[in-house]
């Protein structure tokens, strides 16, 4: 009976590979994998035969090892921080941040303002395609700071 959860696995891993072709971030957490940090060398560990469907799945989950730092941390070109004004006053450490001079920190940090949004930063890869999303409701305005400056490229 212990077969059951990997057998379902298994299952939803074909599943998911005939319907698309990459995984989006929720694709590959469903999965069992995240894919904001996980590195392709990581992948290695299932080339047991019985395991390719869970290579090739961590293979579409999986970020390039040389775009990470010397410290392991993954760099992005580009972020977008997304909230409303109007749901500032539920979120003052986001507002404290975006009224802050930090965010001139970041050439290639953005502030979009969407209507009714809580507040996201969406992670850019180098062909300017959303690669993560990320939900910063709860983060306070050093939080923001510091993921800012371990994961944007300096560039």
């Amino acid at each position: 009976m212990h077969f059951l959860p990997y057998t379902l696995l298994i299952s939803v891993i074909a599943a998911v590979n005939n319907v698309i072709a990459e995984f989006s971030a929720d694709d590959c957490k469903m999965l069992g994998f995240n894919k904001a940090n996980l590195l392709c060398s990581t992948c290695e560990h299932f080339t047991d035969p019985n395991l390719t469907k869970i290579l090739a799945t961590c293979k579409e989950c999986c970020l390039k090892d040389n775009d990470y730092d010397l410290s392991g941390s993954k760099r992005y070109p580009k972020a977008v921080l997304e909230v409303c004004t109007c749901k500032f006053g539920a979120y003052p450490q986001i507002q404290a941040f975006i009224k802050s001079d930090r965010p001139k920190k970041y050439k290639n940090l953005s502030i979009k303002y969407v209507r009714g949004l809580d507040p996201i930063i969406k992670l850019y890869d180098a062909e300017n395609r959303v690669e993560d999303i990320l939900d910063i409701h709860k983060w306070d305005t050093d939080s923001v700071d510091e993921f800012l400056s371990t994961h944007l490229s300096k560039d």
